[in-house]
Formats: C-alpha cells, sequence, structure tokens
C-alpha cells in the first residue's frame, strides 16, 4: 500500500498568528483551562466511519475518493489498510481517541458467522494498535442500519429473527468495546422507528426497544462494563419519524423502563437543529435530567434539511454549548467525537487534516472563550438574581408541599400581587457572548 499520509508532518500547535494550515492555531492540548489540560477537557476523538471508511458516494452518483487503503488485494488487506492509516492519522493529528461501529474495522461479511470472526481479528490488530500508539477507544457501536435485514429497524424490527441477529451483534461489539477499554458504547438507533403507521404497531416496538435495552444493561454489568451506555438522539432520516427524536423524548422513554439511570445521551449538533433545537438546548437539558454521556460534533447545512456532518466552525454556537457543558462538570466518561466528513470535492488525503485541524480549533477558542464567561460570572449572576424571588417568603410559601392552588391564589389575591414585568436582559447577555470571542 502507497504511505496514505507520506510527507506530512505531525500536526502542531504554532498559536493564533500562525499560517500554516497544517498547524493549531488555538487547539494547545497542554494549556490549562480551568483547572484541567485542554485535551482533558475536550477528549477529542477521530471516527472510523466517516474519515476511512467513507468513499465519497452520495445518492446520486459514486465516491470520487481514490484513498490509498481503498485498494488492496483482498477484503481483508483492505481492512487491515484501513486500520493502519486509521492510527497513522491519529498519530499525526495528535487526537488520543477514536470511535469505530464494528463493520467500519473489518471486512465485509456475507453472515452473522464471518462478521463475529472478522471482527474477532479486527480487534485483535485494534488491540495491538492502540497499545502500540496510546489512542484509546472513546466508544464503539455496532452498525444495525446498513444490512438490507434491517430496513425495517433493529430492535423494533417486527421479525424476531432479525431482532436475534442485531442482539448478537451488539453483544459482539459490547464485548469488543469492553476489551478494547472503550470509555463508552452507544446504540444508534439508525432505523428504530417507521415510516408510515399503517404497518407499525407503536406499542409494541416501543415495549420490545425497552425489554431489549435492558437486556443490554444487563449484559454491560455482567461482563463488568463500567463505561456508560449511550443513545444518540436522531429525529429522521432514514426513518420518517425516529424514536429517539431529541434528548427530550429519549429521558421520556428511558423513564418509561426504568432505565433513565443506565442509560445516557450522545448529543450531536446536526441533529439537535434537525429536530428544531439548538446545539445549547440540547446539552442543558441533557444536564437538567441527568443523562449527559458524549457528543458527536458537526453541523449542518441551514439551506436543506439534511444530515450533512460537516466540520463544524461556528464558535458562536460551540461556546454557547461549551458553556452548558464545562458549568455543568463536563465529560466523564464522553468526549467530542469528529462524526464529520470532508466534502465530496476534497479528494487529497490533506484534507482529512484541513477539516479535523478546523474542528479543533473551533472548540478550544470556545473552550477559551468558556473559560472568559465563567471568569466574569457576569451571566450566571445575571441568572441567580432573575429567579432570587424564589428565595423570598412567597416563594418558599409556593413551593412547600402542604400549599395547594386554592392557598396559592389566595394569596395572591390577598396580597394584591400583579406580578410585575422585569427585563430579561438577552441583548446585554448576547454580548457578553460576543465579547468572549472577540
Amino acid at each position: 500500500m502507497t504511505e496514505p499520509f507520506e510527507g506530512i508532518e505531525p500536526v502542531r500547535y504554532e498559536g493564533p498568528q500562525s499560517t500554516n494550515p497544517m498547524a493549531f492555531r488555538h487547539y494547545d492540548k497542554d494549556r490549562v483551562v480551568l483547572g484541567k489540560r485542554m485535551e482533558e477537557h475536550l477528549r477529542p476523538a477521530v471516527c472510523f466511519w466517516h474519515t476511512f471508511c467513507w468513499d465519497g458516494f452520495d445518492i446520486f452518483g459514486g465516491g470520487p475518493f481514490s484513498r490509498a487503503w481503498h485498494a488492496g488485494s483482498s477484503p481483508a488487506e483492505i481492512a487491515r489498510a484501513r486500520r493502519a492509516a486509521a492510527f497513522e492519522f491519529f498519530s499525526k493529528l495528535g487526537t488520543p481517541l477514536h470511535c469505530f461501529h464494528d463493520i467500519d474495522v473489518c471486512e465485509p461479511s456475507d453472515t452473522p458467522d464471518a462478521r463475529a470472526q472478522n471482527l474477532a481479528v479486527a480487534v485483535d490488530d485494534l488491540e495491538h494498535r492502540q497499545a502500540e500508539t496510546g489512542v484509546r477507544l472513546l466508544w464503539g457501536t455496532a452498525n444495525l442500519f446498513s444490512h438490507p435485514r434491517y430496513a425495517a429497524g433493529e430492535l423494533t424490527n417486527p421479525d424476531p429473527e432479525v431482532t436475534a441477529c442485531a442482539l448478537r451483534q451488539v453483544r459482539d461489539c459490547l464485548d469488543a468495546t469492553h476489551r478494547l477499554g472503550g470509555a463508552n458504547y452507544v446504540l444508534w438507533g439508525g432505523r428504530e422507528g417507521y415510516d408510515t403507521l399503517l404497518n407499525t404497531d407503536l406499542k409494541t416496538e416501543l415495549d420490545h426497544f425497552g425489554r431489549f435495552l435492558n437486556m443490554i444493561v444487563e449484559h454491560k454489568h455482567r461482563i463488568g462494563f463500567k463505561g456508560k451506555i449511550l443513545i444518540e438522539p436522531k429525529p429522521h432520516e432514514p426513518m420518517y419519524d425516529q424514536y429517539d427524536f431529541d434528548t427530550a423524548t429519549v429521558f421520556g422513554f428511558l423513564k418509561n423502563h426504568g432505565l433513565e439511570s443506565e442509560v445516557h445521551v450522545n448529543i450531536e449538533p446536526n441533529h439537535a437543529t434537525l429536530a428544531g433545537h439548538s446545539f445549547a438546548h440540547e446539552l442543558a437539558t441533557a444536564n437538567a435530567l441527568g443523562i449527559m454521556g458524549s457528543i458527536d460534533i458537526n453541523s449542518g447545512n441551514y439551506q436543506n434539511g439534511w444530515d450533512t456532518d460537516q466540520f463544524n466552525l461556528d464558535t458562536r454556537d460551540i461556546t454557547l454549548a461549551m458553556y452548558e457543558l464545562i458549568r455543568a462538570g463536563g465529560f466523564d466518561t464522553g468526549g467530542f467525537n469528529f462524526d464529520a466528513k470532508v466534502r465530496r470535492q476534497s479528494i487529497d488525503a490533506a484534507d482529512l487534516f484541513h477539516g479535523h485541524i478546523g474542528g479543533l480549533d473551533a472548540l478550544a477558542k470556545a473552550l477559551l472563550a468558556t473559560e472568559t464567561l465563567l471568569g466574569q460570572d457576569e451571566i450566571s449572576a445575571n441568572s441567580a438574581r432573575r429567579y432570587a424571588g424564589w428565595d423570598s417568603a412567597l416563594g418558599k410559601i409556593l413551593l412547600a408541599p402542604g400549599t395547594s392552588l386554592g392557598d396559592a391564589a389566595d394569596l395572591a389575591a390577598n396580597q394584591g400581587l400583579d406580578g410585575r414585568q422585569v427585563s430579561g436582559s438577552q441583548e446585554y447577555l448576547e454580548n457578553i457572548i460576543k465579547r468572549a470571542l472577540d
């Protein structure tokens, strides 16, 4: 195989004045920010699927990429080349973590037995490469959406034979993730949903989803996996209606099946906007409900309603989300996984570096802006003033367990309360964000 990144030197931090396109301007992994190294805050990861598996194919045409690792004498050789290229890339980019689907790291498999055997070979190789490079696994996941058997779903499929195949695949991939020291395991419900209610028993599918998710959690504990089980909220595409529409929907489902303390969320900005929310909203919701897990960092194209998985360079949008993340304590097992891909015309191997360098610099700049915001404390101080009334005698009476609706209404009438209006100061607060990014 041709050396995939021959001539490309390891990426270094050179500072904001650098004009070197192959250097970081803001991401200085060892810089201490809010008591931790920048790398420890961000925990950046590179994904296998978009970066090393995708050949640029879309529904309108074949793949234009001719990556060195896409060619080989056999499918097994191509898979080995892909893994080798990936770890060379991780090492040169300097990211400490990676993520994969089971089928990303091994050759195509005709049968479930072949898939299990091929995954076992791949895991042996991945274990060796992780030990050699020090790059660790942020999370693994089973691809339960590409094979034709999953056209009608995985854990929610109307055919128990299909669901049994999905459960076997999850078991194998969760075991592999555990062996590789993964910090999380993700259930990406690519086809957990429906195209039409005319052929869907909604209650049965949701009940099955809950039953089998409990089964997966039980297996996690049985094998001693210490990482988090994550569900990735996704509103639609490929199904018209997904059961994991957004973070709040996922929490309601988990609560209904007694899983709210066992399963967390893997949030993606592109999915948040497709659900009609902001990236920051999804993080704030996850933190409020106690189910924050990890982040697949990307963005969509606001001109369409498709999941375009672009590198997120919107530092204001990321800062609003970063503020919610860091003030809630930041990541424990999670991280920022670059679930992003270069555009189809970006055919050079160097373009993969440009995308990730820009994405990491945007995260770093947002983290530094968040440090400024938390140091000034103006936003939280404004919020404290806005809600201070709930610490007053009136607020305490309204929240007291014995206060009835009639008591509250009589209190308002007897005291002649009219609810004076107080400014929300939105423009003032938005200017604080702007100044932190200037």
